[in-house]
């Protein structure tokens, strides 16, 4: 079943690799906000006790939907383009040669510092738009959760990458990535779903201190 399964998904990513990578990164992105919901719940439930009436858990669908469509329509195909195109980049503008430690390492810092903070930004700024918050309630909420989000995905996604970029095929570094999209889905939406907790605002009272360190020096 497993094997017949793969070698439809070879089938459809070498006829239509753009569909493919679409369709399988929604699908993904959804499985992982119900995921993130899912543990959001329970964290509640713990914390507050709440009784067995109000413990059920329920899908929030609309969620799922918004969530499922970031997969659809940025995920899938931005990063079908942008992990072809760096791997071109490299190889034929750089002349850098494949599976070296200068090319794994290129490939893991641009993608840290071009793809990583640029998708985390387009997903929190789509979740609030796509929530029917105004311009000033997003703004307050990708400054609360950019930077937590980018400096807790920092010390995950390069060991992620660096295995990627030198030992899976150009071929199929989309479907590795989409995996781990899964559970990048999951955190991601279980970060917006914290709101204020308390270990994020210790990143606003971390960059208020600098910012008024900063005042004080001039």
């Amino acid at each position: 079943m497993m094997l017949r399964l793969w070698k439809w998904y070879q089938n459809c990513l070498a006829y239509h690799p753009v569909k493919t990578q679409i369709i399988s990164s929604g699908f993904l992105w959804g499985i992982g906000d119900i995921a993130a919901q899912y543990i959001t719940h329970s964290t509640a439930k713990r914390r507050l006790q709440l009784s067995d009436a109000d413990a059920d858990f329920k899908i929030n669908w609309k969620r799922v939907a918004i969530t499922s469509s970031f997969g659809f329509g940025f995920v899938g195909p931005v990063g079908h383009f942008w992990y072809e195109g760096l791997d071109k980049f490299l190889r034929l503008r750089l002349h850098q040669q494949p599976k070296s430690l200068r090319f794994v390492a290129t490939k893991v810092a641009l993608d840290g510092i071009i793809f990583g903070p640029l998708d985390l930004f387009v997903f929190f700024t789509y979740m609030g738009f796509s929530m029917g918050k105004n311009v000033q309630q997003v703004k307050e909420d990708v400054k609360r959760d950019f930077l937590p989000a980018l400096v807790l995905e920092g010390g995950i996604w390069p060991i992620v990458q660096v295995v990627n970029f030198r030992y899976v095929p150009v071929r199929y570094q989309l479907l590795y990535v989409n995996i781990f999209c899964l559970l990048d889905s999951a955190f991601l939406s279980w970060v917006e779903q914290q709101k204020d907790a308390a270990w994020k605002q210790w990143f606003t009272s971390f960059n208020s201190f600098k910012e008024r360190g900063g005042q004080g020096r001039l």
